[in-house]
């Protein structure tokens, strides 16, 4: 079956259960171009019964999964990344039409997933337990790691093809079978694509299952999730605000949660960064994707000695960002992906303006083009820059500091903990400021958003739990204890 094979409607009507493209139960949704609303595909509109039979599916094919040698499982990863690799131009249109997202997003997305895939082929050699001391006479006590059984997996529109594979990919390669669902908003870049690639890999049938639903239908289609006893973990990347809604149904079923939600993602530059690196970094960092990443920066301090020359010539280098079509390979900046995103950003800017913020470059927009903004001398109780509530979008604020420890408190006084990031030529003194941040990840002289596949991606607090790469073993396996008595027992009864 191919769901997408350029730039233009297509159909993707079927869930993928069992091996099989089966037709949905309901009825179809649009999914749009962000860009110009126009008809990107007919997805299938998933009812609790489709979810239902995928999780059963893949609690069929468990067993069968978990025992493959780690050989042919490697094989099969290798044979996907091969695919992904193949497709690379067609999977970067079907990024820009349904996801917005520019070339140079799609590209860096589509690297990450086939390095991912290639690292992912060799964790089944990983060492799978221990064998531990016993005080018992005899005894032999033996710790080994087995995979959970059906995870699964809500998959975002942001990021969409790089995140539906972490999403899914970490607890495969440990040996549970997966049933996602993918974004309403990205469907195939965020599940169904996968499924198309992993069919055509030679995947075993239940494995890997995915069905989609029409938007204001993910309550009642995910609750399957909950309920069924087959699911024993839910991995979900997403707002805090939803993880919050999920984790209290997890929590009712007893039923384990990895989470990676939003950050703040605060730059620091010292005073003796080097201006031109870390104007490069933060221009990555705060604008890729339109700032539509969990890991874009929001907030830079810069120190007081550099900061004018900082903001001048960091907007320079914005205003030269093309704005427009993702389909055209020059533009940096495409479409938000939503009106509803467009109003809250722009109403964030202007609460921002007029409680006093200088507005450098920016605060405009044409349809969902939102132009890269910058604002400084942002008041402390603007909504932008308190990071309570994470603005999903191409703004930035920057603020000069004296005093580096202040600064640092400040960063620090926010609910998430996802990345965070020290621009400073002194190496010893950069890395003792990322021993003290309370985030899952910290970069010296590189941008918030410096991913690597083999990396341990995640964060703290409000940004959630859990890690990427081959840590995740923790997140998707349980460990269970066997022991082996070569010496009667003795009793005290």
């Amino acid at each position: 079956m191919t769901l997408f094979a350029g730039a233009g409607t297509t159909s993707a009507t079927s869930h993928f259960i069992n091996g099989e493209w089966t037709e949905a139960s309901g009825p179809t949704f649009a999914v749009r171009n962000p860009l110009n609303d126009e008809l990107v595909a007919d997805a299938a509109a998933g009812t609790a019964a489709d979810m239902r039979t995928a999780v059963e599916a893949a609690a069929a094919a468990f067993h069968a999964w978990a025992n493959l040698n780690p050989g042919a499982r490697q094989q099969l990863f290798l044979k996907a990344a091969d695919i992904v690799d193949r497709r690379h131009e067609e999977l970067v249109a079907l990024m820009a039409v349904e996801g917005g997202a520019s070339r140079a997003f799609s590209s860096f997305q589509i690297r990450l997933s086939s390095a991912m895939l290639r690292q992912a082929a060799g964790w089944g050699y990983l060492p799978a337990g221990d064998v531990l001391r016993s005080d018992v006479p005899g005894r032999t006590a033996m710790v080994t790691r087995k995979p959970l059984g059906v995870v699964a997996g809500f998959t975002p529109w942001n990021g969409a093809f790089y995140l539906a594979w972490r999403t899914f990919l970490l607890p495969m390669a440990f040996g549970n079978t997966t049933v996602i669902k993918p974004s309403e908003l990205a469907p195939m870049s965020a599940g169904l694509i996968h499924a198309e690639i992993l069919e055509e890999a030679g995947f075993p049938a239940g494995s890997f299952n995915v069905v989609t639903n029409a938007p204001g239908d993910a309550a009642a289609v995910s609750e399957v999730f909950f309920e069924h006893p087959a699911v024993r973990c839910i991995n979900f990347t997403g707002s805090d605000k939803t993880a919050r809604i999920l984790g209290a149904q997890a929590g009712r079923a007893l039923k384990r949660m990895v989470l990676e939600l939003g950050g703040f993602n605060p730059v620091l530059v010292l005073d003796d960064a080097d201006l031109e690196e870390s104007i490069k970094a933060v221009t990555f960092g705060a604008f890729l994707h339109q700032g539509q990443v969990c890991m874009n920066s929001r907030k830079v301090y810069v120190h007081r000695s550099l900061h004018d020359e900082f903001v001048s010539r960091l907007a320079e280098r914005v205003q030269a960002l093309k704005i427009g079509d993702p389909l055209d390979p020059e533009v940096i900046i495409g479409p938000l992906i939503t009106d509803q995103a467009v109003a809250q950003i722009h109403e964030r800017v202007q609460d921002a303006v007029d409680r006093g913020a200088t507005l450098v470059t920016g605060g405009t927009f044409e349809g969902r083009l939102y132009a890269p903004t910058i604002l400084t001398h942002v008041p402390a109780d603007a909504i932008c820059t308190t990071g309570s509530d994470e603005t999903f979008g191409p703004l930035l604020v920057i603020e000069a500091f004296d005093d580096v420890d202040a600064a640092f408190r400040d960063a620090q006084d926010v609910p998430y903990g996802l990345s965070a990031s020290i621009m400073t030529r002194d190496r010893a003194r950069g890395l003792d400021l990322a021993q003290r941040f309370d985030t899952g990840i910290v970069h010296v002289n590189a941008p918030t958003m410096a991913s690597e596949a083999a990396l341990p991606v995640g964060g703290v607090k409000d940004s959630g739990w859990g890690r990427s790469g081959h840590y995740a073993v923790e997140d998707f396996t349980e460990v269970r204890l066997a022991t082996m008595s070569s010496e009667p027992g003795r009793y005290p009864f």
